[in-house]
């Protein structure tokens, strides 16, 4: 997935807001064809939703990661992909108990974002906090904006 410079999302009207593409696709991928079939257990795959974001000094990424263990991550930057990998545990139940309503997802998931090339890759910071991961991908110096004085002569 490419960072694409869009509109803010509140700008939208109601009716473009609807057919957001990034939350069709989302939509799409979380869309389980079998979820209406009682196989036995539940299938709904778990894929956390991202917010990408960007600044002047560099790209922010956030993450709802609830339930998820700093040991069950996986980040990796190779060239200008960043790629977010973990998983989610299946609740074990215990002698006695049942389950009533099960509708929170668990598994594996992979997300990977192709970068822009005037990233800083070595200077990556990632950081896991009340369930929400942020990534900050820094901008090469070079290419963030400065101020240029005007001198007067």
């Amino acid at each position: 997935m490419t960072i694409l410079r869009t509109r803010t999302p509140q700008a939208l009207p109601a009716t473009a807001a609807s057919l957001e593409p990034f939350r069709l696709m989302r939509d799409f991928l979380r869309w389980d064809p079998l979820r209406d079939y009682e196989l036995g257990a539940p299938m709904a795959a778990f894929m956390p939703s991202f917010d990408v974001k960007e600044t002047p000094d560099s790209y922010q990424f956030r993450v709802d990661l609830p339930g998820i263990l700093e040991a069950d991550l996986e980040i990796s930057l190779e060239g200008n992909r960043l790629s977010v990998a973990g998983k989610r545990e299946e609740e074990t139940l215990k002698d006695g108990e049942r389950i009533h309503l099960a509708e929170r997802s668990h598994g594996r998931f992979s997300r990977t974002f192709t970068l822009p090339e005037d990233v800083e890759g070595e200077k990556v910071v990632a950081e896991l906090r009340n369930g929400v991961l942020t990534l900050m991908v820094p901008k090469r110096p070079e290419v963030r904006p400065r101020k240029i004085n005007v001198s007067l002569g």
